[in-house]
């Protein structure tokens, strides 16, 4: 069955299905009442699409919140306003009568579906249990109607899926599950608050190609709420800017980028990364090798039974072999899975590996435990979740200090003018020297987690993911911020990233990894301006483009199953590869069996 056959259940003369006026939402503190959203108005017409954009704290999740009545209440709740679903005002329906209405005439797709779907639970009994909630319907005819919905986000083997749990799914099939709780009730209004931001870029391709497909068929309407500009002109009819709760602007979408009115909206934009839009950066003179990847493998077993025999092995890493010099950006680039960060973690000593790294010509499994302390000095790690990496109970002088402490590096004076100069270079105020990690944002969190990765004035600094949940204005400061390090100490980054925009405008050369082996490198004109091998130009055709009047041509794309990285004992892993079989599509093959 395809989503055409989930007819929507939508009045064909309701033009309008949605409308909010002057929108109030309020959070309570000990000074009284803060605004979150500040007389917000808009309408929501059937089957187009609305995007909310504008930076964290904007209110763009607040607002869809209210409209979802989800407002964590006491604490926040709407303060005045209205907000009208046909002829219901929403802000004083009953929470069982909203109940009713959630999920049935106005559904939501999270940011992160892991958080949405119950773990204990399977996809099956959830999408079941959430449409016997609504319909009288029987467990059998539930079961068929999440199995047509299953179907029409087009999961592969559907039946098998309703039988798997969601930490069985990828990141990918667990956003299509949410997707396919949300239209299984065939609702009116379909809120997606950031659906793709956690998301490969291939994999974000095929989830909004999935919401367009799905709008186009059910005529339901869709407010989109996004920071990421090339998302909102690939997808959006109309925008609304929001900032600091207000709204800043609203045009339709070809109108705002043509010609925004707003000095924050011009902002807003001129911020998104671009591919074709980076600085030429000429190629360093000195060639000098700082890492050398040598044979590398990183496999991880996988032990059944009640002696926890290794029935089989994650092949993760499978024979890399490549060389990052100083003072470059090396990026490499890949979907989820393909052992982006497991090759930081190995050149980090911190995974079991077969092969050889070398940093600054010393082999890293020679050294005893102190020559790994001491050559950590030259290696530093900045994460995607600056708030994961930084200890919530340490104030950030102490954060940033204590890698001078345990390398034993200055006297305690000197080492509080080292923070203080530190947080001068990455433009953090003196005055956080003595406050904690949840009182700041997340750009300048980040900022922090770059400080403290500087106090040892590393050689290598490791960025993993280290911009890709920032707003666009953030991670525009936070990139700048890099490369004016790099011009002034030539330190060396290994810039890991899906976001071939930002991939882009940072590197020098880029690595390119499928399933654990790198199947394309080069500088980056090589690599952007001729790729060579099929996958890489997949990567490069799921970019969305901030241009709403560009038509999009459809791009390669994946047809059939990915090859497993898992193989059992005994079995050499195969090399997978993607081979163009033409009419835009590609399919993994298995060759050559590697080592066992």
């Amino acid at each position: 069955m395809t989503a055409a056959m989930l007819s929507p259940a939508i009045d064909a003369t309701a033009d309008v299905v949605l409308s909010v006026r002057d929108l109030q939402v309020s959070a309570r503190s000990h000074q009284g009442l803060i605004p979150l959203v500040d007389g917000l108005s808009f309408d929501l017409h059937r089957g187009e699409t609305l995007a909310i954009a504008g930076e964290s704290g904007s209110g763009k999740s607040i607002t869809s919140l209210a409209c979802m009545g989800l407002l964590p209440a006491p604490a926040v709740r709407v303060t005045g306003g209205s907000i009208r679903f046909g002829e219901t005002e929403l802000t004083t329906l009953p929470e069982k009568t909203m109940q009713a209405m959630r999920g049935a005439r106005i559904a939501m797709i999270f940011q992160e579906p892991m958080t949405a779907l119950n773990p204990v639970m399977s996809i099956g009994r959830q999408l079941i249990e959430a449409i016997r909630a609504h319909e009288p319907l029987s467990v059998s005819q539930a079961r068929a109607r999440a199995l047509e919905a299953v179907k029409a986000v087009r999961l592969s083997q559907p039946e098998k899926r309703l039988e798997q749990y969601p930490h069985e799914l990828s990141g990918g099939m667990r956003q299509r599950v949410m997707i396919a709780m949300a239209i299984a009730l065939r609702p009116a209004v379909l809120i997606a608050d950031e659906p793709t931001t956690a998301l490969d870029v291939t994999v974000q391709r095929e989830v909004l190609d999935l919401l367009r497909d799905l709008q186009k068929e059910l005529g339901t309407a869709v407010i989109l709420i996004t920071h990421d500009m090339g998302v909102v002109a690939e997808m959006a009819d109309r925008v609304i800017v929001m900032r600091k709760g207000k709204m800043v602007e609203t045009a339709s979408t070809v109108d705002l980028f043509d010609a925004p009115k707003e000095q924050y909206t011009r902002d807003l934009l001129a911020a998104v990364p671009r591919i074709g839009a980076g600085a030429l950066r000429p190629e360093p003179e000195a060639r000098d090798v700082l890492v050398r990847f040598d044979d590398v493998s990183v496999r991880f077993p996988i032990r059944q039974g009640l002696l926890g025999r290794v029935a089989a092995r994650v092949h993760a890493v499978e024979h890399v072999s490549l060389e990052i010099f100083k003072g470059e950006t090396l990026s490499l680039v890949g979907e989820s899975g393909c052992g982006k960060s497991t090759m930081a973690k190995a050149l980090a000593g911190l995974v079991p590996y077969t092969g050889r790294i070398e940093i600054n010509g010393q082999a890293m499994h020679d050294l005893d435990a102190a020559g790994r302390k001491a050559i950590r000095r030259d290696l530093q790690i900045v994460f995607q979740d600056p708030m994961a990496a930084l200890d919530a109970r340490m104030t950030v002088g102490e954060l940033i200090r204590e890698p001078l402490v345990i390398h034993g590096i200055g006297t305690p004076a000197e080492q509080k003018a080292r923070v203080r100069e530190l947080l001068e270079r990455v433009e953090m105020s003196p005055s956080a020297y003595n406050r904690y990690p949840h009182q700041f944002s997340g750009g300048q969190r980040q900022r922090i987690c770059i400080a403290r990765a500087l106090a040892l004035k590393p050689k290598l600094i490791v960025c993993d993911e280290s911009v890709a949940a920032l707003d666009v204005s953030i991670q525009a400061k936070v990139l700048d911020l890099l490369r004016d390090l790099q011009k002034e100490s030539g330190v060396t980054y290994l810039f890991i990233s899906h976001d071939m925009a930002v991939v882009e405008n940072i590197s020098d050369r880029v690595a390119v990894m499928y399933l654990g082996q790198i199947v394309e490198m080069g500088t980056r004109a090589q690599l952007f301006g001729n790729p060579r091998h099929p996958y890489t130009r997949r990567l490069l055709d799921a970019v969305p483009v901030p241009d709403p009047r560009r038509e999009r041509v459809p791009g390669l794309r994946l047809a059939g199953e990915i090859p497993s990285p898992v193989w059992k004992v005994g079995e050499g892993p195969e090399r997978a590869q993607l081979v163009d079989i033409g009419g835009g599509h590609l399919v993994a093959q298995a060759s050559a069996p590697g080592l066992s």
